[in-house]
């Protein structure tokens, strides 16, 4: 890939209304970076509004920021891009990394739990991942108060992976500004964000689904009902990876996440030895070095007028599968998803987990 083509990516990426989905969509289309910057405002017009493309300056700046930092670009279709990760739907086009990027080809297993995590359950955490590096295997995860900090401050000396929502500048929560200088320096720090970026909170589940692409496996060890972790958790489990939990009391709020991933099928853990059995060795086939994979993003160069009304016709505020869109409409999965790209492009509508659509 030339400079030049970098360059246009991650301006693509950065571009309004660009997330993964139209980011492959768009390159699977036109081929170049280049030639998806100039279409964009086109196809925003058939979708009935307007769209501009990142300022290339902006983009400049970004890139002297983030080597400033001592940090450099992943790009999805570099050799060195994560290759789990790569087969994750929604995987980030453009990631920033500081440390050794080639931890993130070892095995890896992620662990999350609680923020509010009781002392136990740290201590439990912080000894599973420093056992976990002591057998090989890289901890991956995010750099949050309770569990994340104690598998971090476990496995510091064997290798560890920290997953950011915030720009790589950006020290959060700030009582792990040591922590999270140390991961930089010893492991590897990852963001997707350029630096300034602040952690919001609808960072977080976009965060989450690095943390599980990144591993063969999830571990949970301490998780509220309807916490992050458990977000964690099931993208882990949509796309095929093992996810484990660890058993706590039925009377601390805190352990009713695990306990019910393990009702739900999770697999039961106790020490390193049970997460290794479960997540395996890597299988060679998992592992795609340098490609950017299209499949699955059909795009079409021409749309009729009535196969565009008959896409925006089936479409409401309430979200539908794509694939649904597509038997209703008795058109091409390449039409409905030009149709679909042209609509977000104009900010008319909203892509949601699972493969949904709705408009906005």
């Amino acid at each position: 890939m030339s400079e030049t083509e970098r360059f246009d990516r991650l301006r693509l990426i950065r571009s309004p209304r660009i997330g993964p989905v139209s980011y492959r969509q768009l390159l699977a289309r036109f081929g170049t970076a280049r030639e998806a910057l100039r279409a964009i405002p086109d196809l925003a017009a058939r979708g009935g509004g307007k769209a501009s493309v990142a300022d290339a300056g902006a983009v400049e700046r970004e890139i002297a920021a983030s080597r400033a930092l001592g940090a450099r670009y992943l790009l999805m279709g570099d050799p060195d891009y994560p290759a789990l990760l790569d087969q994750m739907d929604g995987a980030p086009p453009a990631l920033i990394v500081r440390g050794d990027a080639d931890l993130a080809t070892r095995q890896c297993v992620a662990m999350v739990g609680a923020r509010n995590a009781s002392a136990a359950a740290c201590r439990f955490a912080r000894t599973l991942a420093q056992d976990l590096g002591q057998r090989g295997a890289v901890v991956v995860s995010g750099l949050a108060r309770g569990i994340d900090t104690e598998a971090h401050r476990g496995s510091i000396d064997s290798g560890t992976i920290g997953v950011i929502a915030c720009g790589i500048d950006i020290i959060f929560p700030p009582e792990n500004k040591d922590l999270q200088a140390q991961v930089a320096e010893r492991g590897l720090l990852v963001t997707e964000h350029p630096p300034g970026t602040q952690p919001l909170a609808r960072h977080f589940p976009a965060r989450n689904r690095i943390i599980a692409g990144l591993a063969m496996g999830t571990v949970v060890v301490e998780a509220a009902p309807k916490s992050g972790s458990l977000i964690t958790a099931r993208l882990a489990g949509e796309a095929g990876r093992e996810v484990m939990a660890v058993p706590g009391s039925p009377l601390d709020p805190r352990a009713q996440g695990c306990n019910q991933l393990i009702r739900e099928g999770a697999i039961l853990i106790q020490n390193a030895a049970d997460v290794l059995e479960a997540v395996g060795t890597l299988d060679p086939r998992m592992v795609r070095q340098g490609s950017l994979d299209f499949a699955g993003q059909p795009v079409s160069a021409d749309v009729a007028a009535q196969e565009r009304v008959a896409v925006v016709a089936l479409l409401g505020h309430a979200p539908v599968p794509v694939d649904e869109l597509v038997r209703l409409s008795g058109l091409s999965p390449a039409v409905v998803q030009t149709v679909l790209l042209e609509l977000e492009l104009a900010e008319r509508l909203d892509r949601l987990a699972g493969g949904r659509v709705c408009l906005r």
